[in-house]
């Protein structure tokens, strides 16, 4: 059960990291600061994601 809450947190930090990527292209390419901002938070957001689920494994 614990290794597929280890992989379940990997996936959600991968998808949280590709939104992210996401908006921010789309945000540059549409010239919209908002929603570039938007995918920059997204991608920290994943990164803290996957530190979290890095940390909750070495425990």
């Amino acid at each position: 059960m614990a290794e597929n809450k280890e992989w379940s947190d990997k996936v959600k930090s991968k998808v949280n990291k590709a939104k992210g990527e996401t908006k921010e292209q789309v945000g540059n390419a549409i010239e919209d600061k908002d929603m570039e901002r938007e995918g920059k938070k997204k991608k920290t957001e994943s990164k803290w994601q996957n530190k979290k689920s890095e940390f909750k494994n070495n425990w």
